[in-house]
């Protein structure tokens, strides 16, 4: 070994005892303030350990004045898992997920609470959110729109009802692999997956596997749990669900938009408070605004309802619209609108809207996806 590499070897001992001294600093301060939060409970009140507002705020931090060479995805990875072992101090989250094991789901909420906390899968939409409402979960995470086939109708019908809070959001790149215990595509005569995943890899499927059976399925990681014991079955699925039931991977990134991104929701009871300071909002908006409005059946009463909106100079980031159960050609509509509840121009809108609307529901302000 030379001098030259023993020293940098060297450098770099040294530099980890600082690093793990430092963490374990952050670590018991990290401990501190959960002592402090219980201290401050009065009459019974539970403590709020998980500030989403909080996490975004310090990652955002962490991209700015990151210098490189590690690029600031994955410097904000690292710190989302050194706040994720930090809160794991303070309390166990348990986080439910539509799952089997194996889902982009699953993957949705390991990215955005880091791997400290305790993923649960649940086999619904409706399971989900019926897990954090009773409090079996502190949170709860299920898909909500996809950039290549659209919104999920499933999670906007339970946001309906549901008293649950949208607390904070994900966004994945989504690939999709076939997989199998084939060790050839000619040997696959069904191939099972999602129905989102099946539309998303359409093409594909045309192309290179024209004329099998395409079985739809409550999800991609049961898919690949029928591929291990159906023979001649496949499925698509992510590259852990292979791992998890040890399937062979017989095509990789079958998607046919490069750029396939599914947009998650995280489901908790708590007002979230805005992730940066409300002067910082002149410049730009660090937080979302998800709202649900019903109108009157008259003309123009959607205009009326969106007026507001562009009066405050704001963005509508996402409208969709939902038939209502309450009438015939009734429609809720679902609105996103960059900015925080809290902020002034978002008030005055949303108070307008209220006006002008038979109903608005507020479905939460939270901090938008920072990677």
């Amino acid at each position: 070994m030379s001098e030259d590499l023993k020293k940098i070897r060297d450098q770099i001992d040294n530099l980890d005892q600082q690093i793990q001294l430092l963490l374990n600093q952050r670590a018991a301060c990290a401990k501190k303030v959960a002592d402090a939060k219980l201290a401050d409970i009065e009459g019974g009140e539970t403590a709020i350990f998980y500030r989403p507002e909080r996490e975004a705020s310090v990652l955002r931090k962490v991209m700015t004045r990151n210098e490189g060479p590690i690029s600031n995805e994955e410097m904000a990875r690292l710190f989302r898992e050194i706040m994720s072992a930090c809160l794991a101090l303070e309390q166990s989250m348990k986080i439910a997920f539509l799952g089997p094991e194996g889902t982009f789901t699953q993957a949705a909420a390991l990215k955005h609470f880091g791997h400290s906390v305790k993923t649960i899968p649940f086999s619904t939409i409706d399971e989900v959110f019926r897990e954090v409402d009773a409090d079996a979960c502190h949170y709860g995470v299920v898909p909500v729109e996809n950039s290549t086939e659209g919104v999920i109708s499933h999670t906007l019908d339970m946001l309906i009802e549901s008293p649950l809070k949208i607390c904070g959001e994900v966004s994945l790149r989504i690939h999709q692999y076939l997989m199998g215990q084939q060790k050839s595509l000619k040997q696959i005569n069904k191939i099972y997956s999602h129905q989102q995943s099946l539309a998303q890899c359409r093409e594909w499927l045309d192309n290179s596997l024209p004329g099998v059976e395409r079985v739809s399925v409550n999800s991609n990681a049961e898919a690949a749990r029928l591929a291990s014991v159906e023979t001649g079955a496949a499925a698509i699925a992510s590259s852990s669900a292979a791992e998890i039931y040890q399937l062979n991977i017989l095509a990789e990134k079958i998607e046919d938009e490069p750029d396939n991104t599914t947009r998650f929701i995280i489901l908790g009871k708590q007002e979230v408070e805005p992730s940066g300071s409300l002067s910082d909002y002149s410049s730009q908006s660090f937080d979302k605004t998800s709202i649900m409005v019903t109108s009157a059946n008259k003309s123009g009463a959607l205009f009326d309802l969106l007026k507001p909106i562009a009066e405050n100079g704001l963005s509508m980031t996402r409208i969709e619209s939902r038939p209502s159960k309450s009438g015939l050609w009734q429609y809720l509509f679902f609105i996103d609108i960059d900015g925080h509840s809290s902020q002034s121009s978002v008030a005055d809108a949303l108070k307008k809207i209220k006006n002008q609307s038979s109903l608005l529901k507020i479905l939460g302000s939270y901090p938008k996806a920072v990677l």
